[in-house]
């Protein structure tokens, strides 16, 4: 095809490059996937939050909009987010730290402006009209759902078991058994005395945690009981024994820890932690899997 240049003389367009390699060997050039961090009532304000958001690795948040419900999204390349390799990614610590990170600004960005339903991490479809087919298809759960949880936050509350501490703050028991010479003895008394005095803070434990999950049930709508935490994920080097997640009114929320901590009984090497607000993870409903293939439901 020729063109005018700008004296008015017809000019040859530019020879197009040409790919010389093997069919076999050429890139294949495959269409980006929805990434989605949740589900909202559709409104001027999680549509104003998607025109300046970020998401993964960078990319730009957008709106998928169907049957009075949004969903927002990032177009994310299908070659680090399909069902190959997903599960790597996944299973770096670092990587998944990042995605972490970034899933939940967005997700709390949304929850500061909107009812918002958070889904959980790398949640991905093929494409947006997937996206859009999966709102229409679970309207009738996600609409009822999103009027439960208006007007709540989620507060965790969680006690720690501390032995380090316990031993610190409490008087060594005395020994009911006559001084000894032996080493041998006197090593076996010591780890006597070391397992009675755990299974007493974990007693002890025990009943505070009894006792702040009854004062926190009487302001909280719902309660989920989580697996402890332990190791890395618990960001502590105590020992998490009750992890629990409170959907309380948010007008409630500091009647919430004034009730917690009224209840919490002072004991050694017991900590008790109230956490948030958060948007609601623990009382969102997951949508369903998206199809292994692709393909629309």
């Amino acid at each position: 095809m020729s063109t005018p240049d700008q004296t008015g003389k017809v000019a040859d367009a530019p020879p197009r490059e040409t790919d010389t390699r093997p069919v076999g060997e050429r890139a294949t050039i495959r269409p980006p996937m929805a990434y989605v961090y949740g589900v909202g009532r559709d409104g001027e304000k999680l549509r104003a939050l998607a025109r300046s958001a970020t998401g993964v690795d960078g990319h730009a948040v957008a709106i998928v909009a169907a049957g009075g419900l949004v969903a927002l999204v990032s177009a994310v390349p299908a070659d680090d987010f399909d069902e190959s390799a997903l599960p790597h990614r996944l299973g770096d610590l670092t990587r998944l730290e990042e995605l972490a990170r970034a899933h939940h600004a967005v997700v709390d960005a949304a929850f500061s402006e909107a009812v918002f339903l958070p889904l959980r991490l790398a949640t991905v479809y093929l494409d947006e009209p997937r996206v859009a087919d999966m709102l229409l298809e679970h309207r009738d759960r996600f609409a009822p759902l999103l009027a439960w949880l208006d007007g709540h936050v989620e507060l965790g509350v969680k006690v720690h078991v501390d032995p380090a501490a316990a031993a610190a703050e409490g008087t060594p028991a005395r020994s009911t058994e006559p001084p000894t010479p032996s080493p041998g003895r006197a090593y076996l008394q010591q780890r006597r005395q070391k397992r009675h005095s755990t299974e007493a803070l974990y007693r002890a434990a025990a009943t505070v945690a009894d006792e702040v999950t009854h004062a926190a049930r009487t302001l909280a709508t719902a309660a989920v009981a989580h697996r402890p935490q332990q190791g890395e994920l618990s960001g502590r080097r105590e020992t998490n024994i009750a992890n629990h997640a409170y959907l309380v009114p948010a007008d409630a929320e500091e009647r919430f820890r004034q009730a917690v901590h009224a209840a919490t009984r002072p004991a050694a090497g017991v900590q008790v932690e109230v956490t948030g607000p958060w948007a609601p993870y623990s009382f969102a409903t997951p949508a369903p899997n998206p199809p292994a293939d692709g393909a629309p439901r």
